[in-house]
């Protein structure tokens, strides 16, 4: 029977690798399967400081929120990896409807590869000569395989068409990328420049245009209707190229039109159910990758389902425990964690929690706070009213923007609603 990569991790061993796992699992040899079946409880079962957790509970509500989501705008869905390089969660994902696993570079391509993922969208321009000959090789081996990159430059194409020459007999799937905005990130901005590439690609013998695509939260100054108007814009490029024949007679089964962060997937939706029929099928293609964990203070605060609540919502599913290692003044405490371990460029960490070490008891907290981050310790500021905060106590903190989190964390506890750990989460950065 052939190996199954994603059941294989849990034959990988507990060892020094891995942050904030019992060093007595080490000394005892357990694999990660062994340690999730013993199911120890986080608190008590050898865990050490600094802690990232997942709530399993939580995990799976995201998981089905934006799996159904999708399903009922009739939306395909190919969730952005490199939210959790996970593979553990790519799987969950595609369970729960995904049609693929969107990328940004070709080390998270491979990554997907290496665990059985069957389609690809690598949402940048790939120029980089031995990972595009790797791709044709994936390709040429597997006729199961898709794959599909963006391009957004003449230069883009000869560098393409060059790598590939000769290269075996695949042919490479690429979308036009639009930019969102004249100042956005990357991408074509000028109708002369999108048909200009399309027409380097029709020329490329290496190439296929496959549809097009963009990302609208790179637009600067966006707002409900900036982007609603730039996907107008995308779906109307989509429709001009196959009237131009751009996608006729080249084999291909759809037409890719593809957006979508985790900001406005709802305009995403409400603006591809407006496509207009093409000479083949169009796939609808969202992209939204954040909402797996969530976060604290900037995704909670920008996911369309605050406007839409009818249509269901999100959870933080994730938890930094530390401890307090000390508490020199009334007003002041610190805790082992800092930006080793904890994702600050959206903001500084929440003080969710305080888990008394006395009587093990776990409060809301209460006028405390992050004030300043060092390498490894986290500046608490404690107001004269705050939560009891002493020594050897255990903070939660919670986070924003889950690219930075996970990136962190090489193995990261699940916890159940009764406070056991019972599966952990490889991740490969």
């Amino acid at each position: 029977m052939a190996s199954d990569p994603v059941k294989d991790l849990a034959d990988e061993p507990v060892d020094h690798r891995f942050k904030g796992l019992p060093p007595d699992a080490q000394a005892a040899g357990l694999t990660v399967g062994r340690l999730a079946a013993e199911r120890r409880p986080l608190y008590t079962g050898g865990f050490t400081t600094p802690v990232l957790t997942l709530d399993a509970d939580a995990l799976e509500h995201n998981l089905t929120a934006l799996g159904t989501y999708a399903a009922r705008h009739s939306l395909a869905f190919a969730p952005h990896g490199k939210t959790c390089m996970a593979p553990q969660l790519f799987q969950r994902q595609l369970d729960h409807g995904a049609w693929g696993i969107t990328v940004a570079m070709p080390h998270q391509a491979r990554v997907c590869r290496a665990f059985g993922i069957r389609r690809i969208f690598l949402a940048n321009e790939l120029v980089d000569a031995p990972a595009l000959r790797w791709v044709a090789d994936e390709l040429a081996a597997d006729p199961g395989f898709r794959f599909v990159c963006y391009v957004d430059s003449v230069r883009g194409v000869e560098l393409m068409d060059a790598a590939l020459h000769d290269h075996g007999a695949a042919t490479v799937d690429v979308v036009l990328e639009l930019g969102a905005g004249a100042e956005g990130r990357t991408g074509l901005r000028t109708d002369a420049e999108c048909q200009a590439v399309a027409d380097a690609v029709a020329a490329s013998p290496s190439l296929r245009l496959a549809g097009v695509a963009g990302y609208e939260a790179t637009m600067p100054g966006a707002d409900a209707d900036s982007v609603r108007a730039w996907l107008r814009r995308l779906t109307a490029l989509a429709a001009d190229l196959d009237k131009r024949g751009r996608f006729t007679g080249t084999g291909l089964d759809e037409v890719i039109v593809s957006a979508g962060g985790s900001e406005w997937f709802d305009a995403v939706a409400e603006v591809f159910a407006e496509i207009p029929e093409l000479s083949l099928p169009v796939l609808p293609l969202l992209r939204s990758g954040a909402y797996v964990s969530h976060d604290h203070g900037w995704y909670s605060g920008l996911t369309p389902f605050n406007r839409l609540p009818e249509e269901g919502g999100l959870l933080p599913a994730f938890r930094l425990w530390t401890q307090v290692v000390s508490r020199p003044t009334p007003a002041q405490a610190f805790v082992n964690a800092g930006k080793r371990d904890i994702a600050y460029d959206l903001g500084l960490p929440e003080v969710l929690t305080v888990r008394s070490a006395r009587d093990g008891v776990e409060r809301a907290a209460s006028g405390i706070r992050v004030s300043k981050l060092s390498d490894q310790h986290a500046w608490i500021e404690t107001d004269a009213d705050a939560t009891a905060l002493e020594v050897g106590d255990w903070v939660s903190l919670g986070m924003a923007h889950p690219c930075t989190i996970f990136e962190k964390w090489p193995l990261i506890p699940v916890v159940e609603s009764d406070g056991t750990v019972g599966d952990y989460v490889r991740t490969f950065f």
